[in-house]
């Protein structure tokens, strides 16, 4: 039997690899984030960020936020965004079709904020992988690692995957 040259993924790079993929559907002006939540090496459901179910997308005009970029410089405006995270849609997909969570790792290629925190430890994520990183203003980072901190697998950077498309935008806004 021959050899293979290429080197198998870690569950870890396998998963950040979906979550790359799963990034490509977002439509967010601002942002593309993909997230996976995994259990046992198996995927039990995928999210990216967007508007919500049945809304017109940002690119049709659907969150005003996103439509007028000019108006809201970043970090602001974000009571009128009607996006919905990539962390909650996996989250709320799950949820939608009965798959339970409790016990799964979140990849995402983005560092999940205060609320996805919250809600992931809520319903029982055990812990989370991500790609770009993401911090608070300074005042608040000791509170926000303080709250990632409850995941009982951690929350820890994994690389970003080179072999995947890389023509879709990382920024989150």
């Amino acid at each position: 039997m021959a050899e293979s040259n290429t080197k198998r993924p870690d569950w870890d790079e396998y998963m950040m690899s979906i979550a790359v993929g799963v990034r490509a559907r977002a439509n967010c002006l601002g942002s593309h984030i993909g997230s996976v939540l995994a259990r046992d090496g198996h995927i039990v459901s995928t999210g990216y960020n967007g508007t919500p179910h049945n809304a017109p997308n940002c690119d049709e005009g659907g969150c005003g936020r996103c439509s007028n970029r000019n108006d809201y410089p970043s970090g602001t405006g974000y009571d009128l965004c009607i996006c919905v995270h990539a962390e909650q849609n996996a989250l709320l997909q799950a949820a939608r079709f009965g798959i339970a969570v409790e016990g799964s790792i979140l990849y995402s290629t983005w560092r999940p904020c205060f609320g996805c925190t919250k809600e992931m430890l809520q319903a029982g994520v055990l812990g989370v992988r991500y790609g770009e990183d993401w911090e608070p203003k300074p005042d608040l980072k000791e509170e926000y690692e303080r709250l990632q901190s409850y995941f009982p697998d951690g929350v820890k950077q994994v690389d970003l995957p080179t072999n995947v498309d890389s023509h879709i935008p990382c920024v989150k806004s």
